[in-house]
């Protein structure tokens, strides 16, 4: 106790002199060497805050919820600006992810397994935040569930850098469309369709003409808005439905589903050799670019990805053969 009537903890060892019959005692203040409960338990909320990690106990039985202060800032609310309960949670939640999160818990409320997701969040201003939850539940003596406690972390940055490898890893550097990955994985499914619903899917194989002359005499600057200009081109001449890819060089390709018949494929060629050849406006001058197409219709043509695909390419090289500002469609030449 000090002077002032206060207490104050310590620390007390006692020691024995060797070969005198004498004791000590040292006694020391361990208030100035440990903080006190108040300022440990900031220091744990603020570790919480900067790691974007925070706790929650949630009992099943009621509304009842508890948020660590960190938890808050993850839902778009400053500490103590809402009562946390289990309806603002789901509330919260992104509508598309809210019946997964749903099933998450039940199954760990009913098995006991570790509740593990990934979920969106929509703040009440509007923007959206990557959450990952994981918890367990609290069991009572009578082996019922009480509560479920856990964790919860915003990943919102670490999805966001993984989104931007894999938009990297499937779409093309240049004009941001899919690349050769997406065009085939796109293909399978256009197929599977098709085959349910009884259509038609094309595939269109196309090849600019005049590109080599432009890059060659105004540089790959020019020859790069080529291909972007082109493939934005392509984009507002076919459905949104459609899909449009990059798979090299000058050479893009279409895939068009839900055909009832070929007149609908002549149509679209005829549209995109209109729209790739109008000029273009390069530095001081008016380029022109035209377009060699080759096309082949599943099942008319082929019952295979790759067989489509090889027919496609074959028709394209065809067409270029000829001239230019012509299509291909299987075996046939069209203009």
């Amino acid at each position: 106790m000090r002077s002032n009537g206060t207490t104050f903890p310590v620390e007390v060892k006692r020691l024995v002199l060797r070969g005198q019959n004498e004791r000590v005692l040292i006694v020391r203040d361990l208030s100035r060497v440990r903080p006190d409960a108040h300022e440990e338990e900031q220091r744990f909320k603020q570790s919480q805050y900067f790691a974007r990690i925070g706790t929650w106990d949630w009992r099943v039985d009621t509304d009842e919820l508890y948020w660590s202060d960190a938890i808050y800032g993850m839902f778009g609310y400053k500490p103590g600006e809402v009562t946390p309960t289990y309806s603002l949670f789901c509330d919260a939640v992104h509508p598309d992810d809210k019946e997964r999160v749903r099933e998450g818990e039940i199954r760990c409320i009913e098995t006991g397994q570790n509740h593990d997701e990934e979920y969106r969040v929509v703040w009440p201003n509007g923007t959206i935040r990557w959450l990952r939850e994981t918890g367990n539940v609290i069991k009572d003596e009578a082996g019922e569930t009480v509560k479920m406690m856990g964790v919860v972390r915003d990943i919102t940055e670490e999805r966001e850098e993984v989104d931007q490898i894999r938009d990297l890893a499937f779409h093309d550097p240049l004009t941001r469309l899919p690349n050769r990955i997406i065009f085939e994985d796109r293909l399978s499914r256009a197929i599977e369709r098709a085959n349910r619903h009884q259509k038609q899917v094309a595939v269109v194989f196309i090849d600019l003409d005049g590109f080599k002359l432009i890059n060659d005499e105004l540089g790959h600057a020019a020859g790069d808005r080529v291909l972007v200009n082109t493939g934005q081109r392509l984009v507002n001449a076919v459905r949104a439905t459609d899909t449009v890819a990059r798979i090299g060089g000058d050479e893009f390709t279409i895939i068009l589903e839900d055909l009832d018949n070929d007149a609908e494929v002549h149509g679209v060629a005829k549209k995109i050799i209109g729209t790739v050849s109008t000029p273009m406006e390069l530095g001081d001058g008016t380029y022109h670019v035209g377009a060699s197409l080759g096309i082949a219709i599943y099942p008319e043509h082929a019952r295979t990805l790759d067989t489509l695909i090889h027919i496609a390419d074959q028709a394209m090289y065809a067409a270029k053969a000829t001239g230019t500002n012509l299509y291909r469609v299987g075996w046939e030449m069209a203009d």
